[in-house]
């Protein structure tokens, strides 16, 4: 492998139909990893990266894809991430291994609602990123307003290292600002870029552009600020070399332009990906020592607060391994699990081991991969993004050699928001479907399946409609399993809204040994902006409980949570003081305090005043701006909030809050409404009290259900 400070992780993220994929296939092309371009609609072949029939069907990107490509003497790995926030798992877990990435951005629609997401995962995982305004060839494209919105919405600090000339029909090619030449890409595929002097009509417009990002870029170089006051030139070197430290610090993002489709713009930005994005070596990564931890928070007292011991990682391939497994597959012939290496390396036919569960696992063959294809390798070092054959572990699993007992920190995983039930149609196709939904739910973290205990139904919960229905039909086309569908249900919460005093007895005597437990403290509500779903506060003194008996009291209140009191949704927003109570030296038990734990719970949560909660989803249509009256009017009948809108050469982008379950058919609502001419991407934004009629039609119609439910069942 090449030295490490050649190495390039990146990731390609934006909203959708910004033009990701597309821009991937021409990084692709130029860096000759293939010889043919394909496209995401329109050739039948589809984009290299886009390889699921269903991804070519729709155009849209469901997983991420990975690849490696050189480009000069860089050798950069690329993930080419979803743009649909039902898929947003994809872009989160691509993004936690990655060390840098493109944030794509559509000239024409600027910053949109998954542009944020997006930028907000980046920042949660301090993923430093130059910025690609794409698209310029589209009527109404402008790159300033694009920069604005940067600024204004993603709150970083945007500078221009190119312009564009011309832009929509007129768009001709690219001025770099720092060598001061234009750029046009000339050939049948744009594959020679012809650097030539700047036309004179575009001349003047480019000496101001590259005064103003002078001028920004002196805010964080004293050197440039003096030669600007003296009026004397900067060294080019100097000036790449402040980008990139800026960039790598966060403190700037460089944007550029160009158009994907249209092949203008690539080469540049590849140049830039390999000029400014971090390497390996430039981002410091740490791990949780798990032994460490585990004996400071023996050795802790009782109720003090332990904080992860954590260590830094090396770059070194000499080190035990450090890996972490971010994404896993389940194909015909086994698990498919791709790894980021941070520390060490792996060598086909060695074994490590798994932190989560403590086995050794032996890695019997290394993949290369390219989009669906791949090849075989015999090792892979620090800084790799590889995948391993015949591997059972789970998304976000560390990996470690040696005596190494390492945890990297996890994959953030965001709640799902809507359920169905799924039945097979015919009786012999029920092993298919459990092995289809065992497979998704070990690949997708966001794609939960459970079973309803009364009526024995298998639900599937995810993070949206579209979501769910990519695995309904996968289900049926890669399994052959037709099945049968219920109704979308809203994943309701429920919270307490009163604070309730309890003092709770369990007691039970039988003959032989009994059952006793007491209990005494409050339960509060946290509120609708509570982080955790249950806090749990021990301010039990002086042995009033044995300290074994406290934490099966907080395990058996957690599974009261469960089924609230309402509806039986999940509980949410829950504080517990557990402030006295009492034991018996013959009849207490870890299961007596488990029991009572639950059952005082249980109580409790009928006087607390519990209220339901609901999804709320930020939404944004974009629509010609005659249906604009008629679109926010059918949202405030919907329940919808509208936080913004704005207009921009006949197009208005409509902003709004509105409660998931009046949005299951809005699709075809939409486009009825406004002959088919809008679009809306929505995505989940927070759970929110429902109106008192709201839920009280809520509570009856789920209380028919259930009933209904058991009739059936006999």
């Amino acid at each position: 492998m090449s030295e490490l400070s050649l190495t390039r992780n990146i990731g390609v993220s934006a909203h959708i139909d910004s033009g990701k994929t597309t821009l991937t296939e021409r990084i692709l092309y130029y860096s000759g990893r293939i010889h043919k371009i394909g496209e995401v609609k329109g050739d039948g072949a589809g984009a290299t990266m886009d390889f699921m029939e269903l991804e070519k069907e729709r155009g849209i990107t469901i997983t991420s894809a990975a690849t490696q490509v050189h480009w000069g003497d860089h050798t950069v790995n690329v993930i080419d991430t979803p743009g649909h926030v039902d898929f947003t798992v994809e872009v989160e877990r691509s993004l936690r291994v990655l060390d840098g990435a493109i944030l794509v951005l559509c000239a024409v629609g600027g910053v949109q609602s998954q542009s944020l997401t997006v930028d907000r995962q980046m920042k949660r995982y301090h993923v430093p990123r130059v910025a690609f305004v794409n698209k310029m060839d589209r009527t109404g494209a402008d790159f300033y307003s694009v920069v604005r919105q940067m600024k204004d919405k993603l709150g970083v600090t945007p500078v221009p290292l190119q312009m564009p000339m011309g832009a929509g029909n007129d768009f001709s090619g690219i001025i770099d600002l720092i060598e001061m030449k234009s750029l046009t890409f000339e050939g049948k595929q744009g594959e020679d870029v012809v650097e030539i002097d700047i036309p004179a009509d575009f001349l003047d417009a480019a000496q101001t552009a590259r005064a103003e990002m002078l001028e920004s870029l002196s805010l964080f170089s004293d050197e440039l600020m003096m030669a600007l006051l003296e009026e004397q030139e900067f060294p080019k070197e100097q000036l790449h070399a402040l980008i990139r430290e800026a960039t790598l610090g966060h403190e700037l993002v460089p944007v550029f332009c160009g158009t994907a489709v249209r092949n203008k713009g690539v080469q540049p930005l590849l140049d830039a990906v390999v000029r400014y994005l971090p390497s390996p070596l430039d981002r410091q990564m740490t791990a949780m020592d798990v032994t460490a931890t585990e004996k400071a928070r023996a050795a802790a007292e009782p109720g003090q607060q332990v904080e992860p011991i954590r260590v830094d990682l090396t770059t070194s391939s000499s080190d035990p391994l450090v890996a972490m497994a971010f994404k896993t597959v389940i194909e015909q012939f086994g698990q498919l699990t791709y790894f980021r290496i941070y520390q060490g390396k792996i060598a086909k036919g060695d074994s490590y081991t798994n932190t989560r569960t403590g086995k050794k696992v032996r890695f019997g063959r290394l993949l290369r991969m390219h989009a669906n294809d791949r090849q075989d390798i015999d090792h892979a070092n620090a800084g790799d993004i590889i995948a391993v054959v015949g591997v059972d572990c789970a998304s976000g699993d560390s990996f470690c050699g040696g005596d190494l007992n390492y945890a990297l920190e996890s994959i953030y995983v965001p709640e799902p928001v809507i359920r169905l039930s799924v039945a097979p149609l015919q009786r012999d196709g029920a092993d298919r479907l459990s092995k289809a939904l065992e497979r998704f739910r070990r690949e997708d973290p966001t794609f939960r399946v459970s079973t309803d205990p009364e009526t024995s139904e298998t639900i599937i919960a995810g993070m949206g409609q579209l979501h769910l229905e990519v695995y309904i039909e996968r289900i049926k086309r890669e399994y052959r399993c037709e099945v049968t569908v219920g109704e979308p249900k809203v994943a309701y919460r429920e919270t307490p809204t009163k604070e309730v005093e309890f003092n709770y007895k369990h007691k039970k005597q039988t003959g032989g040994s009994g059952q006793y437990a007491h209990i005494v403290g409050k339960l509060y509500p946290q509120g609708e902006e509570a982080e955790e779903s249950f806090v749990f506060n021990n301010e039990v003194t002086q042995g009033r409980i044995p300290k074994e008996f406290i934490p099966p009291v907080e395990a058996g209140m957690r599974r009261a949570l469960d089924k609230g009191p309402l509806c039986e949704c999940e509980v949410t927003g829950v504080a517990v003081d557990l402030e006295d109570g009492s034991y018996h030296d013959v009849d207490s038990s870890e299961m007596a305090f488990n029991i009572c734990g639950f059952s005082c719970m249980r109580e409790t949560l009928l006087k607390a005043g519990m209220a339901l909660l609901e999804p709320i989803m930020k939404l944004e249509v974009e629509t010609p701006d005659e249906f604009q009256g008629s679109i926010t009017g059918h949202l405030s009948s919907k329940r919808g909030l509208v936080t913004g809108t704005t207009t921009r050469l006949g197009v208005t982008v409509i902003n709004a809050e509105v409660p998931l379950a009046s949005m299951f058919d809005y699709a075809n609502e939409l486009r009825s409404m406004t002959q088919g001419k809008a679009s809306f991407s929505m995505e989940f934004l927070k759970y929110k009290q429902v109106p008192r009629n709201i839920q009280e039609e809520v509570v009856e119609r789920r209380r028919k259900e259930k009933k209904e439910r058991l009739v059936a069942a006999g």
